[in-house]
């Protein structure tokens, strides 16, 4: 079993919405990378990322947060949100 933790992002804190509602939010962490570092510290192979911004503005809003997360952990990082063209998936894969 590969068990993936989530680092959801929404205004640059990490966050988890009652039933996706954006207005409904929980905040876990100031500091998303901190987060994503612990999961990674923990063992975990693969972290799911999510801009929740992103996904709601349908146009990525926390890219910068999302590249720092990659640079800081030793793990794969899957991740969604606000990715609707070419232009958007070339930007997350460079």
């Amino acid at each position: 079993m590969i068990i993936i933790p989530a680092v959801d992002i929404q205004s640059g804190k990490c966050v988890r919405l009652l039933q996706g509602r954006k207005e409904d939010v929980t905040v876990f962490s100031e500091d998303p990378v901190a987060m994503a570092r612990r999961w990674a510290t923990e063992g975990a192979e693969v972290i799911h990322v999510v801009d929740l911004d992103g996904a709601f503005e349908k146009k990525p809003r926390n890219l910068d947060t999302v590249k720092e997360i990659i640079a800081n952990v030793n793990a794969a990082v899957q991740v969604g949100g606000g990715i609707r063209d070419d232009g958007t998936i070339q930007a997350y894969l460079e």
